[in-house]
């Protein structure tokens, strides 16, 4: 297994003015090693994560994406849409988190796994906000697209 990243960011994101940054980027700290992308799946961010990863990977055999999922409940639409185009899906041990809570929960289990998190971190309030300062906390090493 190779370095793991994740990624957080802010729901709204526009990715023209971050086109090829984020590819670049990963790149650049990845280099020739391994490595194992943990998307969440919420909002453009996200989405531009997720198509970065594929992009990275598409050039690089020794990479694996994997939606890391808050919830098991086969009503949940984003199952079967990443069960297609990632190389599987992780559902971390949340079975007791309340319902609620559990995206806040499946972040910090991401971060705490992660050697790299990618952020697109604007405002000071807000879900990407509390996974980036989660990330801070943790000393992970950060970098945030929106600097």
């Amino acid at each position: 297994m190779g370095m793991i990243i994740t990624f957080c960011g802010h729901s709204s994101f526009d990715n023209n003015e971050n086109q090829y940054k984020l590819y670049d980027i990963l790149c650049e700290n990845i280099k020739d090693n391994p490595v194992d992308f943990y998307v969440g799946g919420y909002g453009s961010f996200d989405h531009y994560a997720l198509c970065s990863a594929l992009e990275y990977k598409e050039k690089h055999n020794d990479t694996k994406i994997y939606f890391v999922t808050p919830y098991l409940d086969k009503r949940y639409s984003k199952l079967e849409y990443y069960k297609n185009v990632t190389d599987g899906i992780i559902f971390p041990e949340l079975e007791n988190v309340p319902k609620k809570f559990a995206i806040i929960k499946r972040n910090e289990w991401m971060v705490k796994q992660a050697d790299l998190v990618i952020a697109y971190v604007r405002h000071s309030w807000g879900g990407a906000r509390r996974t980036f300062e989660f990330a801070k906390r943790l000393q992970k090493k950060i970098i945030n697209l929106a600097d």
